[in-house]
């Protein structure tokens, strides 16, 4: 089957050529590399209130705004830092999200010291193992999970900014702590067998 006949996840917008190499090589897919969960943690933040969309479109812009999503950098911004952020229309400027992001790099660090890693620290929330879902459409995906409370609760607790419940679940999502791909969706079954693979 061609790549333009494959069933995918109703909820994407298969005309948007970049919104479909997302959804086919990275979401849903188990992500353990720690560099990587703080850019999908910046990104989900940033989306607060947006489409998802608005912020991929601008995914290029964060890598540049925020040194490539280097956690030790971005904790080491300043105010300046932000006041130059805040003129760059490459990304969202909103000054709350931004001073989160700072924010948030800083309690990562945190993390990574007293888990070893921040992966082994939020993979913890679902036992080390996705879970898998067995939706037939994308309207039967929750918003939320218990996990997703649990692990918000933690985050906020620690300090971090801009990690609602909603906010956690997307990026629970995004990293395949969760597969949420439909159960029609192409996807769904081949990243269940990669990672039974190992």
């Amino acid at each position: 089957m061609s790549e333009e006949n494959l069933c995918r996840c109703s909820w994407l917008d298969t005309s948007k050529t970049d919104y479909v190499a997302y959804h086919d090589d990275e979401w849903g897919v188990p992500v353990y590399d720690d560099q990587k969960l703080f850019e999908y943690l910046t990104l989900e933040s940033a989306q607060a209130g947006l489409s998802w969309y608005t912020i991929l479109k601008r995914r290029e812009g964060y890598r540049k705004a925020f040194a490539d999503f280097d956690v030790k950098a971005v904790a080491l911004f300043t105010d300046d830092t932000v006041e130059a952020l805040l003129l760059n229309s490459d990304i969202v400027r909103h000054r709350g999200k931004i001073t989160a992001t700072i924010n948030n790099a800083k309690l990562f660090i945190d993390i990574q010291n007293e888990f070893g890693s921040f992966s082994d620290y939020m993979w913890s929330f679902v036992d080390h193992k996705t879970i898998v879902n067995h939706w037939k459409s994308a309207e039967e995906s929750p918003a939320t999970s218990k996990e997703s409370d649990a692990w918000s609760k933690d985050l906020k607790k620690r300090g971090f900014k801009f990690v609602g419940s909603t906010i956690c679940y997307a990026h629970m999502q995004a990293c395949g702590m969760v597969n949420d791909h439909s159960n029609d969706c192409y996807k769904r079954s081949q990243i269940i067998a990669q990672f039974q693979q190992g």
